[in-house]
């Protein structure tokens, strides 16, 4: 058995709903679909997103999490009826932000889904960001300045890798890189080029296959009142912009 068929077995019973008729809704046998649900057999990517949907839940939570340990009121609801990602909600019924603390980052990729990692985040509310789903996320390294090493990203959930803007930062949660903070463009179909704003950090591209979450930049949460100066990778530009000019007035010249 796992846990998968697990889940299944729960939902449909829970609902009430036969073997039979559920395999008709899928467009396959019962003999085939009780594979499924005791665990003999595998279900292909095609079948898992008809049983999602039939059942308006994320593939992620029925493959992961137990889906009888999650009430259904702390998941948020997406278009077309579909729950998802475990949130916290305060005693008014809005969202709590969960803050991703660098203690309890590198456990983010196995505890995404899970309500019981995520209730144990830290939480804090800031009313003025308004509707949608908010998490915080820290700040590694020096890739995307003025954002320091230490900083939290607060960024908004976003569903549909159509929602990607060319040129906006996101935070992204990925199979192969964990945790990144970078500015995305829309290459290819199905996938993004991450860019830093450092430009000594080169691009590379990852496929929309490699994403687990995309999380919008909304705001910068940070200590720091450090004065802002000129980057050295600034400097340097600009150093071989004077240089291009100096040989270019050489060329005019001769």
């Amino acid at each position: 058995m796992s846990l998968f068929s697990d889940n299944i077995r729960n939902l449909r019973v829970q609902q009430k709903i036969s073997q039979e008729k559920l395999a008709v809704s899928l467009g396959i046998t019962r003999g085939r679909y009780v594979k499924y649900e005791d665990g003999t057999s595998e279900a292909p990517y095609e079948i898992l997103k008809k049983i999602a949907h039939y059942y308006h839940i994320s593939i992620d939570l029925l493959l992961s999490v137990d889906v009888r340990k999650i009430p259904v009121d702390d998941l948020l609801q997406l278009e077309g009826n579909r729950l998802v990602l475990p949130i916290t909600v305060d005693k008014k019924g809005d969202n709590f932000i969960e803050v991703v603390t660098q203690k309890v980052k590198a456990g983010y990729l196995n505890g995404y889904a899970d309500p019981e990692y995520i209730e144990s985040l830290q939480q804090i509310s800031l009313p003025f960001l308004g509707s949608g789903k908010h998490r915080g996320f820290p700040v590694e390294g020096d890739s995307m300045p003025p954002h320091e090493d230490g900083s939290i990203i607060v960024g908004r959930y976003i569903e549909k890798l159509g929602e990607v803007m060319d040129g906006k930062t996101y935070i992204l949660i990925t199979k192969s890189e964990g945790m990144v903070y970078k500015r995305l463009n829309k290459n290819k179909k199905n996938i993004l080029v991450l860019e830093s704003d450092n430009i000594y950090y080169p691009p590379y591209e990852v496929k929309a296959s490699d994403i687990l979450e995309i999380w919008e930049y909304e705001c910068n949460i940070g200590r720091s009142d450090r004065k802002q100066e000129i980057s050295e990778a600034a400097s340097v530009k600009d150093m071989f912009l004077a240089l291009k000019r100096e040989i270019n007035d050489l060329k005019i010249k001769h």
